[in-house]
C-alpha cells in the first residue's frame, strides 16, 4: 500500500512541476508556415483592385494554399477564396493577391470589408491569420506598400463577388 501511496505522490509533484503537460514534439514533425509581413491599404476607392501584399515562410517548402475569408458587417459569409501556390513559391513567397471591387449593380462607396488571410502547407497546417480592415471610399486612393519589402508578383485573386448590403 505504501508503494501505490508513494507512486501516486511522485506522479503528482510530476504533474504539478509540469513535467508531462504537453507531449513532447515527435521527431522530424512538421513546422507551421508563418506570414512574416504584410501589409494592404485601408482604404481605396470603389472599383479598384485592392492589394494585399504578403511575405510568408515554411521551413519543409510545404506552402500550398492562401486562405482568404471576407466579412463584411450585415452581410452573410462570403465563400472562402482559396488560392494555390505555385512550386517555385512553396518554401518562401513574396507578392500580393488581389481583390478586384468593381460592382456595376452594386455601388460599393462606403462599405466596410475584413479580410482574414491564411496559409496551409501540405499537412494541413494553417499559419496564424494576417486581417486585413478595408473601407470603399470614393475619395481614396490605395496607399502602396513600403519599397523593397515585397516583390511586384500576383500571386492570385481573390474570387468573390461583393454586393453593397443594400436593397437595389
Amino acid at each position: 500500500m505504501n508503494k501505490q501511496i508513494e507512486i501516486a505522490f511522485l506522479s503528482f509533484l510530476c504533474l504539478a512541476a509540469g513535467c508531462s503537460t504537453l507531449p513532447a514534439p515527435e521527431i522530424g514533425e512538421k513546422a507551421t508556415p508563418v506570414i512574416t509581413q504584410s501589409f494592404a491599404s485601408r482604404k481605396i476607392s470603389p472599383g479598384e483592385t485592392w492589394k494585399i501584399y504578403l511575405k510568408a515562410a515554411s521551413p519543409d517548402g510545404e506552402m500550398k494554399r492562401i486562405y482568404a475569408e471576407i466579412n463584411q458587417p450585415g452581410m452573410n459569409p462570403y465563400p472562402i477564396s482559396i488560392i494555390r501556390i505555385k512550386k517555385e513559391n512553396q518554401k518562401e513567397l513574396s507578392g500580393y493577391i488581389i481583390l478586384p471591387t468593381a460592382n456595376a449593380e452594386s455601388p460599393m462607396d462606403g462599405v466596410n470589408l475584413t479580410l482574414t488571410v491564411h496559409v496551409q502547407d501540405r499537412s494541413g497546417n494553417f499559419s496564424q491569420p494576417v486581417v486585413f480592415p478595408l473601407l470603399l471610399n470614393s475619395r481614396s486612393t490605395q496607399e502602396g506598400p513600403p519599397q523593397g519589402v515585397f516583390k511586384e508578383e500576383a500571386l492570385g485573386v481573390v474570387v468573390v463577388t461583393l454586393d453593397n448590403g443594400k436593397a437595389s
